[in-house]
């Protein structure tokens, strides 16, 4: 498998580094973790430059690029800060990829293109309080009314909520039990009965907006319906691309704090001489870009196997249960060269390591992924459930 980029995937990495230093995105980055502000003027930026919806469809108005492309992109970003990457992440392997994979021909019509010129933000909603690893328990809900779907429910950790102008709802269709009554819906902001808890606060990723969504009666077209009860499996398959974005804002992650290491041992001077002359901290560093480099060719396999199209389940379970570890080793690794700066926050190596830790819970617990992987790899499912 053949790796070498070609001329477009190293131009999107040229074009980034350029304005990463025109714009000042370190600075950048530290700032918004400070403020806790998420940098919505990114957005018109990045569809000038076309980043937005780069993977979509382009007959809606999506540049029709390899997934690859965006993976790219979102890690190059990421090593800056993960919200700076966030815009390209949503706009080319979040949620809008099941509608344009999925979704009806009006449906793509009316959100594809707001996404690739900013206007339009799609967020996924699927984790609830008694339902987060255990998807097939969502006991949000719709019943048919008429030409219309009532929504109840609430949806926890939900990124993107509150500032999205979609949300692509993972519901139960009326009393349909375990995975074959799930479906997806779109529910605009501003519906009646649609409403947000307050904003969270995390550890790392300050400035990524994630509450709660509360529906009470919400009327919903069914014209709104991307997936439908019984197609769980297009859920899922199409959540396997955002697993490989999620692998891919770790190696960007990762990928900063190795190039904060790789500085910092050069000028950190220790017993008169360079401390990157001292073999522990080679070592240290030889670990970090060992780690990194294996994650990466475990991603891009993951993306490439899939073209355009869907990511293989085995591929992105491992790619992204290996960077989620990967991130947080070598994000530690970093910190300990900068010795005792490393836990100031005067150093962009301390929020590093607060990012790193995210991407190991969202999108599926590496725990989970595990179970996944046990099961293809023994030919069985093993079920979670007491008794089974």
């Amino acid at each position: 498998m053949d790796f070498t980029f070609n001329e477009e995937q190293k131009m999107i990495i040229e074009t980034i580094r350029t304005m990463g230093e025109k714009e000042n995105f370190k600075q950048l980055a530290k700032d918004i973790d400070a403020k806790a502000e998420f940098p919505h003027h990114l957005l018109k930026k990045y569809a000038e430059m076309d980043m937005l919806g780069m993977t979509l469809s382009p007959e809606y108005g999506g540049g029709g690029a390899p997934a690859l492309n965006a993976i790219i992109a979102i890690e190059e970003l990421a090593k800056f800060s993960p919200l700076i990457a966030g815009p390209v992440f949503e706009s080319n392997v979040g949620a809008v990829r099941v509608i344009d994979l999925f979704g009806t021909d009006e449906q793509k019509k009316a959100i594809i293109p707001g996404v690739c010129n900013g206007d339009i933000s799609v967020s996924v909603c699927m984790t609830e309080p008694e339902a987060g690893s255990d998807l097939t328990s969502l006991s949000t809900f719709v019943v048919e009314d008429g030409d219309d779907l009532i929504l109840n429910g609430h949806k926890i950790f939900i990124t993107g909520a509150d500032e999205a102008s979609h949300y692509l709802v993972y519901t139960r269709f009326g009393d349909i039990k375990g995975y074959k009554g799930i479906g997806g819906i779109i529910v605009e902001k501003g519906m009646p009965g649609f409403t947000f808890g307050k904003q969270e606060e995390f550890m790392g990723l300050r400035g990524m907006p994630s509450c709660d969504l509360i529906f009470e009666d919400v009327r919903v077209p069914k014209k709104n319906v991307v997936i439908n009860a019984g197609d769980f499996s297009k859920l899922m398959w199409t959540f396997d691309i955002e697993r490989c974005g999620n692998a891919a804002m770790c190696l960007g992650v990762a990928g900063g704090a190795l190039e904060e290491a790789k500085a910092y041992a050069m000028q950190r001077r220790a017993f008169g001489r360079p401390i990157c002359e001292f073999q522990a901290i080679q070592f240290m560093i030889v670990d970090m870009a060992m780690k990194l480099d294996a994650a990466r060719l475990l991603v891009y396999r993951a993306v490439s196997g899939a073209g355009q199209g869907l990511p293989s389940i085995y591929e992105a379970s491992m790619a992204k249960c290996f960077a989620n570890e990967m991130v947080v080793e070598v994000c530690n690794s970093a910190m300990q060269v900068f010795g005792g700066y490393g836990y100031s926050r005067e150093f962009p190596v301390e929020r590093m390591m607060r990012d790193a830790k995210a991407w190991g819970v969202a999108g599926g617990t590496v725990q989970m992924l595990r179970i996944t992987l046990a099961s293809i790899l023994f030919g069985r499912r093993f079920d979670q459930r007491p008794g089974k």
